[in-house]
């Protein structure tokens, strides 16, 4: 039975969108089409829709604010799980709980208009909470993790909450990266005069001013201990490479630009830079984009 179909049949309340564009729906431009987007309401129907999936063995993925992510060209014959419907944002005292599809400038202005500080360090990330949550989100100055303190997530079918320790976040990765579906978190924030919230938020704004502009997926590589992976891209010569219309960000090297390119463009220069900064340095650069199923 085709897919659309299928899920009609059992979910029928649903809400569904064939034919899904990659490239309007991701901040790097590119990519293919998805036979279906699915965008669940709750954690309980996020849970009914993937086991029903896998209950037929059909592929699916996840997408939040499309930021971080680099798809793939040609056709995903499978569902793309959307969160954007799962957008609660509830406050008790000094704890918001979220939704996944929550984004975080919204979370900000809501945290800001409340007098709660403490995640001014994610000014600018152009990320929902369940992808800022999956990825552990943040700048040298704090990470997303610092602050939850639950979070809701399908495993295996399951609805279950996990504790921060359960969580396992470090430099850019956490427990849900191994197929967790985050449906909500709570964080925990501290109470500051509005004054002190607006000085932090001006200061981490003008730190992300200097980055490129144009379609990319923010920072392709994760930091190696102690260093910058931009400088070290840098120091080997690798800004302003390209592969067809992808090109090495000449502002910030751990920046890939699409400039009319393809998936494929993005992926042989990620493969040429990962490369060529091994050959020249010994140091195996860890991809900090997530690549959905099919990517080349």
């Amino acid at each position: 039975m085709e897919i659309h179909a299928y899920l009609k049949q059992k979910l029928p309340a649903l809400p569904t969108e064939r034919d899904f564009s990659f490239a309007r729906h991701t901040t790097i431009g590119c990519g293919g089409t998805a036979a279906l987007a699915a965008f669940p309401r709750s954690g309980a129907e996020t849970a009914r829709l993937l086991r029903e999936l896998s209950a037929e063995n059909i592929p699916y993925c996840f997408l939040g604010a499309g930021a971080n992510v680099l798809p793939a060209d040609g056709r995903f014959e499978g569902v793309v799980v959307r969160f954007s419907r799962m957008d609660a944002l509830v406050r008790d005292g000094n704890t918001v709980l979220c939704g996944a599809g929550v984004t975080v400038g919204r979370l900000l202005r809501t945290a800001r208009a409340y007098g709660l500080g403490g995640a001014e360090f994610l000014t600018g990330i152009p990320a929902s909470l369940g992808g800022a949550v999956t990825m552990n989100a943040g700048v040298r100055e704090g990470h997303i993790g610092d602050l939850v303190t639950g979070v809701l997530a399908v495993e295996h079918g399951v609805l279950r909450e996990y504790l921060p320790a359960a969580c396992d976040f470090g430099e850019k990765q956490s427990v849900f990266q191994r197929g967790a579906a985050v449906c909500a978190v709570w964080l925990k924030f501290s109470s500051l005069p509005q004054s002190e919230i607006d000085r932090r938020l001006f200061t981490f704004r003008a730190a992300r001013a200097g980055l490129p502009k144009g379609r990319s997926m923010g920072c392709v590589f994760v930091n190696p201990a102690g260093r910058s992976a931009g400088e070290i891209i840098e120091r080997c010569g690798l800004k302003g490479a390209a592969v067809g219309g992808a090109s090495v960000s000449e502002r910030h090297a751990n920046f890939i630009l699409n400039r009319g390119g393809t998936a494929a463009d993005v992926a042989a220069l990620i493969a040429h830079v990962r490369r060529t900064v091994f050959e020249r340095t010994g140091i195996l650069l860890r991809e900090e984009i997530k690549r959905l199923p099919g990517s080349t």
